[in-house]
């Protein structure tokens, strides 16, 4: 059925198959791939721009970092709820591309106009830092509010375009089921190939060009990435928003509450499982946390009255099975939470560690946040092989449309991620070691040895964010009921949410406890290579977090409602 300001009109199956497909994706596709050219491409090179041209330290540089992508990545839950509560997933995107692009518009504002950023600091000898003209309050609060205007935005993106994505194929047809699958793996491979024109073309000019040739480049990448969006409109499949799904959830929790001391009924006829505000989807009930039972249980003394079963009454059984995922999900997130505190080492202390290096390739000097692009292109060539080759070898294998299970793809991401972590750790002692055999440990000048060296950390975890990323994305798509798809995809993003904000206490609570790992301000002479090591450790511990969680989740279980017109589909007139 679709439903719009005309009334209600019925599909034919024709009508049906000419919206949604792989078609609808391209346009996906390529807003996503756009999109990340400024967001990756400022996310791995925005630290130079904090600490050498807005002089804020090294340490308060790498935490403003890790709280601006983790903000970004957790709000995603506030655009996931504004999808499925309010808007469409097609008008959330338009909405919270504008916002971005409008971020970006600010930054390259105050990169353009001296007045309002201080006076440069980069290529000063590290021991003179500290004299560097610090931002004012008016400097730093336009900064922010640039940051944070872009950190709505493409959260909001991150909850609704995928999700949007995903909509175009219908999970209980086998064929696009499989397709479905396949979505992701290229979603990832097109924000791989914006994230290669990020790493290496606009960091190339923020690096050499200026930032404000830079932010108005972001400005018009994000642009033509809401104009990709809107303009594909007439393609997609449009799933109406069915209401909160946190207000269902909240409902379930207050009324289990309530029902506490009720006793729990031996057979379903005792339960309410009429379907409601999910769709057509009914979910079968599990025997994990009976607790929330109590929310369905039907109250024969209310029976005569109309409003026993109302939501704060009486809850269905698809509704308690709602959130029952949502509660079976929150360990495999926190488990997977230390791999992006990894990762934000990467887009933070390592990116330093190359501006200390030899960046010559071919004669050409390369910008030290470009060494980012190594993971990317890792990811670019591993995707195709993976899901041209493993995955229907896997196939045939395990029965399993997706070749793995999503858990058992995240759990290979999470092992590669410690290797990374140790790697990077012999990789600094050697940096440290080549800086004090040439006597340069509190020079400027690049030392004799080859940014490349970092290239190995990089393309680990290159490798392990192919896995786990595309798992976690696919898992909780999947696993999420039909009323909760995007708030189930921003779940997804609150691992790297979470991870870059424990970063963030990480590396302050390291500088404190140790004996000062980071109290110099300079990398020749603090101690990284024991704080990756440290990572390396903690991640070991949560592997095992990790194993615990997955091996105790349950992947749920769905019954379709019969309707008389199988072919109707419910969506909304753009």
């Amino acid at each position: 059925m679709i439903q719009g300001n005309t009334g209600d009109i019925q599909t034919s199956p024709k009508q049906k198959k000419k919206l949604g497909g792989v078609k609808s994706t391209l346009f996906i596709y390529v807003a996503s791939g756009l999109e990340n050219v400024a967001f990756i491409g400022n996310a791995v090179s925005i630290f130079t721009y904090f600490f050498g041209y807005m002089n804020f330290s090294l340490t308060k540089s790498a935490t403003m970092l890790t709280n601006y992508m983790g903000t970004s990545y957790i709000l995603s839950l506030f655009g996931g709820f504004v999808c499925d509560t309010y808007l469409s997933r097609y008008r959330s995107s338009i909405l919270f591309g504008s916002i971005e692009v409008l971020g970006y518009a600010v930054l390259a504002t105050q990169a353009f106009f001296k007045e309002l950023r201080p006076s440069p600091c980069k290529d000063v000898p590290p021991l003179l830092m500290n004299q560097c003209e610090s931002s004012d309050s008016g400097q730093a609060a336009m900064l922010y509010i640039g940051l944070y205007l872009i950190a709505i935005g493409t959260g909001g993106l991150k909850a609704a375009v995928p999700s949007l994505g995903a909509d175009q194929f219908d999970e209980e047809d086998p064929e696009e089921a499989e397709a479905l699958s396949v979505y992701f793996n290229w979603l990832l491979f097109a924000i791989v190939t914006g994230s290669i024109f990020g790493v290496t073309f606009l960091v190339w000019v923020n690096t050499f060009q200026g930032w404000d040739w830079g932010f108005m480049v972001s400005t018009l990448a994000v642009l033509f990435a809401v104009l990709c969006l809107y303009s594909g409109k007439s393609f997609y499949r449009q799933q109406v928003p069915k209401g909160s799904p946190l207000v269902r959830i909240l409902q379930v929790f207050v009324v289990a509450i309530i029902n506490r001391n009720l006793s729990v009924p031996e057979t379903a006829d005792g339960f309410h499982d009429v379907n409601h505000g999910t769709g057509d989807e009914i979910l079968k009930k599990t025997e994990q946390f009976k607790f929330f039972d109590r929310a369905a249980i039907i109250r024969t003394t209310d029976s005569s009255n109309s409003d026993s079963r109302a939501p704060w009454r009486t809850c269905t059984v698809t509704q308690v099975e709602e959130t029952k995922i949502l509660v079976r999900m929150f360990p495999i997130i926190l488990s997977t939470i230390f791999m992006n505190t990894c990762l934000a080492q990467l887009q933070t202390f390592s990116i330093q560690q190359s501006n200390t290096m030899d960046r010559h390739f071919l004669g050409v000097e390369i910008p030290g946040a470009s060494i980012t692009v190594i993971p990317f292109i890792c990811m670019f060539i591993l995707i195709p092989i993976y899901d041209r080759i493993c995955v229907p070898a896997l196939r045939k294998l395990t029965g399993i449309p997706t070749g793995i299970r999503h858990l058992q793809r995240v759990g290979v991401g999470l092992v590669l991620s410690i290797i990374s972590m140790v790697v990077a750790g012999y990789v600094e002692t050697r940096r440290k070691s080549v800086a004090i055999d040439n006597n340069l440990v509190d020079s400027p000048a690049p030392l004799p040895i080859s940014v490349f060296w970092l290239g190995f950390q990089f393309a680990i975890f290159g490798m392990a964010d192919m896995f786990t990323l595309v798992g976690l994305l696919e898992f909780f798509y999947s696993e999420s009921s039909k009323g909760m798809k995007s708030l189930g995809t921003a779940i997804s993003w609150c691992s790297l949410a979470f991870g870059y904000y424990l970063s963030s206490v990480i590396v302050n609570v390291v500088n404190n406890v140790s004996d000062g790992w980071f109290i110099s301000n300079n990398l020749n002479r603090d101690k990284l290579a024991y704080f990756f090591w440290l990572l390396a450790g903690l991640s070991v511990l949560n592997l095992g977090v990790y194993l615990i969680c997955s091996s105790w989740y349950k992947y749920k279980s769905v019954e379709m409602k019969q309707v008389e017109d199988k072919n109707n589909v419910e969506m909304e007139t753009v």
